[in-house]
């Protein structure tokens, strides 16, 4: 009787729907909502993909990857992590799909007064990316282009008024948000409307970030891989990723170094 009981459950589970392949897509922080909107996009058009999204700095995915964690796709806000898989051949390709560009996020009641981006010397708890974040490289390059058009000390009096380093942008605009830092440089689309106040950085200064997607060469969901990627650059996709503040993708794909 259990023998004939357990044919017949058997028999029910072959006869059930195919089970999903996992999709794992390793991408850069700062895509958090809208990869996740991608990705429920993404499953209603492809039902037999699961897609599981793991987010982290840019840096800390390319190490992760580079240290044998299995992933099918890798979205980077600098090319350079990107390349760096390249090289080493665990990454095959790599396409522009959005871009971004920086921003200063000061708390609701702007307690140090910046009402513009050369106000940002006045901020005694300024909070940046570390050197190793692509947000935190983008900021002290934007630095650096404003000490040429301003003043010389300019870069320098922003840097001494730096409280802490943060592995990504989310972290430094909690800081901004919960009110225990004056500033921080995010990405555009990091800074929440009612949370925080946004200055601009002016033309000439800010830098803008192009994102890229590459399938890793031991994907285990290769397919899946290229369907995503495919479907971030599609119609469907760029509008998402328009909804959600980024900008589109720019001319041609830059090669791989």
């Amino acid at each position: 009787m259990r023998t004939a009981l357990a044919a017949i459950l058997l028999a029910g589970c072959a006869g059930g729907e195919p089970e999903r392949k996992v999709l794992r897509v390793f991408a850069a922080s700062s895509l958090t909502e809208a990869f996740q909107e991608l990705a429920g996009a993404f499953e209603a058009a492809y039902p037999e993909i699961d897609v599981v999204p793991i987010f982290a700095g840019s840096q800390v995915l390319r190490l992760q990857i580079e240290q044998g964690a299995r992933a099918d796709v890798f979205a980077s806000a600098d090319q350079r992590h990107l390349d760096a898989l390249v090289r080493a051949g665990l990454v095959t390709g790599g396409r522009v799909f959005a871009g971004n560009e920086l921003v200063v996020i000061v708390p609701r009641d702007n307690p140090a007064a910046i009402a513009t981006f050369a106000d940002l010397p006045r901020a005694r708890h300024l909070v940046i990316g570390t050197e190793h974040v692509p947000a935190g490289q983008y900021a002290r390059v934007a630095l650096r282009r404003a000490a040429t058009q301003r003043h010389a000390d300019f870069e320098a009096a922003v840097l001494e008024s730096v409280a802490s380093e943060e592995s990504n942008v989310r972290l430094a605009r909690a800081k901004v948000e919960l009110g225990v830092a004056d500033a921080a440089i995010v990405y555009r689309t990091d800074a929440v409307p009612g949370r925080v106040r946004v200055v601009p950085l002016p033309d000439g200064v800010n830098v803008r970030a192009d994102y890229l997607m590459g399938a890793l060469t031991a994907a285990a969901n290769p397919e899946g891989a290229e369907l995503w990627i495919d479907f971030a650059a599609s119609p469907a996709g760029q509008d998402i990723m328009k909804r959600r503040g980024f900008l589109a993708a720019r001319g041609q794909n830059p090669p791989a170094r």
